[in-house]
């Protein structure tokens, strides 16, 4: 076939000619690739490019049409690709053709084999050609494998974490934050601009309520020890006595006097920040910086950084007012006891219901300033993408303003995506019920150091057992957070906080240290790794070596088994790690960390599989540096992946 090369972006000069080297050393020809596809950086996609050709050749149809028609397996028995006919618009009896096609597909050096499934093909990678391929390339990579220019000279915003400023940083906030982490750090490894945007909540009625409770229960000198702790019992008490002076008003029957009760004083507060009285804006300036303060030192620890800090206080009053003069103008508003709403229904959005835009009293809302800020944020970044990672308690929220700024004629709003999460149940912060995250990171740090203690010998080994003892505490409260898909809701419990059993993030940080062991007892220099002769044969054996052997008929067929078992391991471990860079494109595609994580353990669980048939220490020299080579790419893999889960891999532990 004749080699070609589409013309596009590449992060890796040359790299493409590099392929195509390194292709000719295999014998294997270069197909012709699709435009838009990245085989250089994902093995899967040359892959890809070399079916739908083949497709193309037996059935006459669009090589795109092919190319977009191969699915992805995640199941290896089912194949590393698919193809479910009825994509490829062919007619006639498709099961039929299945068996014909896959009897005429040529192989090509990059397939084991195809097999026909009803009206599926399933495509099973060559071992030989992925062990000639994947290996070197993560070696070579390194923390750059599952990279690719996929959003070349686009720009992401990501709006994540976002607390409410004067309220300590609690488990429900780190979902949020977690999740916004992950995809900063995924779009980022997939050649987007990412800009990391934490939109605090800094703004509204709230401070009212907080403002009162400070003057009534507050401590200077408290304030200046510890802030973030002080405000929020400041914010609980302050907010029991409003529900009180509620209860005593539903108990009399005497209605609360608006002037005088806590809530009422509490908006009138909030007028004079919104009017900008400069008292009221002094005592809420001196909240939100101590808040901010605080919250660096907070995400510092989870690996977490911004670009941007910005709240609902920050987008200014003059775009609020065109908002809601733009809203005149389309006539989507109507004015109801002198307060401004949207009414969804008379728009011909039933699901939508109504939604306030301004109160009567004149001060803004949630919604308002939401809708101010995206249109600041597409002037300022000109964005071609802006995440928000909000709960799924604001999915009616979320759909009302995106609608909204679709609806005042922003063509834009189509780039809005709202990535949703369930709760974490059973916490209040006006009630006090929450448990907060510096106390649980304290706990996990506890509990890890107290079982790396168990292994006196290894404990003396590392360097820094308390900073160690957090990374991996902080491992297992991220993982077990999102190892779940994000859409579930999940009851807070220490029991599940704290647990190093089972698939956890200890179990992947401690595969990562033992990976990092056996690289340190073999004592071989990196670039040994990258001319390792990794064929199947030396990884593993072979039949003749057995047969030479002599042995009785009984330890034979022993040998032969085992050699069996050491060919399927190693072919299911490369084949998993082939997969990394599509798993990083298949998250990318439905904003799930669940993906990354199932895949690392997946990963993990194949290699403790492999290595108790490869030995690599005692081995022949040449035996060691490919089955070394295999596992430090497999090291490779999981610490990249752990970094794009804001996760910090360790050596030691």
């Amino acid at each position: 076939m004749k080699s070609t090369t589409t013309n596009i972006n590449s992060i890796m000069a040359g790299s493409r000619e590099e392929l195509a080297a390194q292709l000719a050393k295999l014998n294997l020809e270069t197909p012709e690739y699709i435009e838009g596809s990245y085989p250089e950086y994902n093995v899967v996609d040359l892959c890809r490019n070399f079916i739908a050709g083949q497709l193309t050749k037996l059935t006459g149809v669009d090589k795109k049409i092919a190319y977009e028609s191969l699915e992805w397996s995640i199941v290896l028995e089912k194949g590393d690709l698919l193809v479910p006919l009825p994509r490829l618009r062919l007619k006639g009896d498709l099961v039929q053709m299945a068996g014909d096609i896959a009897g005429k597909f040529e192989l090509g050096g990059y397939l084991d084999r195809v097999v026909p499934v009803g009206k599926f093909l399933q495509f099973f990678f060559s071992p030989k050609f992925l062990l000639n391929t994947v290996t070197p390339d993560v070696l070579k990579r390194g923390s750059e494998y599952g990279s690719a220019p996929l959003g070349k000279n686009k720009t992401v915003l990501v709006e994540f974490s976002s607390p409410n400023i004067a309220k300590p940083f609690h488990a429900g906030h780190l979902r949020s934050t977690i999740i916004g982490g992950f995809l900063s750090n995924l779009y980022e490894k997939l050649g987007w601009k990412v800009i990391r945007m934490n939109y605090i909540g800094d703004w509204g009625k709230q401070f009212g309520v907080l403002a009162l409770g400070f003057k009534k229960y507050g401590s200077d000198k408290e304030l200046a020890e510890n802030p973030i702790q002080h405000l929020f019992h400041v914010y609980v008490r302050i907010n029991q006595d409003i529900s009180a002076e509620k209860e005593e008003a539903e108990k009399t029957g005497i209605p609360l006097d608006e002037n005088t009760c806590t809530d009422g004083q509490a908006r009138a507060f909030f007028r004079k920040m919104e009017e900008g009285d400069e008292k009221a804006l002094f005592l809420w300036r001196k909240f939100r910086d101590l808040s901010i303060k605080r919250y660096v030192d907070t995400y510092a620890r989870l690996n977490i950084k911004y670009d941007v800090y910005s709240g609902e206080s920050q987008v200014s009053q003059m775009t609020i007012a065109d908002v809601t003069e733009k809203l005149k103008e389309k006539e989507l508003i109507i004015e109801d006891k002198g307060a401004w709403l949207v009414d969804f229904k008379k728009l011909g959005h039933k699901k939508l219901g109504k939604v306030l835009v301004q109160k009567s009293d004149g001060t803004s809302l949630y919604v308002t300033r939401d809708l101010g800020a995206a249109i600041e944020r597409k002037n300022a970044y000109k964005f071609d993408k802006m995440i928000y990672v909000i709960a799924s308690q604001q999915d009616l929220h979320t759909k009302q303003f995106f609608t909204i700024l679709d609806m005042m004629g922003n063509k834009w709003a189509k780039d809005l995506v709202h990535v949703s999460f369930g709760m974490v149940l059973g916490m209040s912060t006006r009630k006090g019920t929450v448990v907060f995250l510096d106390d649980i990171l304290e706990n996990v740090q506890e509990k890890m150091l107290e079982i790396m203690q168990q292994n006196k010998e290894k404990f003396a080994q590392v360097d820094d057992p308390k900073k160690v003892a957090d990374q991996v505490g902080i491992s297992a409260v991220m993982i077990q957070d999102m190892q779940a898909k994000r859409v579930n809701n999940y009851e807070f419990g220490w029991d599940r906080m704290l647990s190093s059993e089972g698939d956890t993030g200890p179990y992947l940080q401690y595969a990562h240290s033992r990976l990092r062991s056996i690289e340190r007892n073999c004592q071989v220099r990196p670039e040994e790794l990258l001319t390792a002769n990794m064929s199947m044969d030396n990884l593993c054996g072979n039949e003749e070596e057995i047969r030479k052997l002599n042995l009785s008929e009984e330890e034979e067929e022993k040998q032969l088994r085992s050699l069996k078992l050491r060919v399927e391991k190693a072919t299911a471990l490369i084949r998993i790690m082939a997969s990394y860079p599509d798993t990083l494109r298949y998250a990318s595609k439905n904003y799930e960390p669940s993906t990354l994580v199932t895949y690392l353990f997946k990963l993990t669980h194949q290699f403790s599989s492999t290595y108790k048939f490869l030995r690599v220490m005692g081995e022949p020299k040449e035996v060691l540096l490919a089955r070394l080579a295999l596992f430090s790419a497999v090291r490779q893999i999981l610490n990249n992946g752990l970094r794009v889960l804001c996760i910090t891999p360790v050596d030691r532990m």
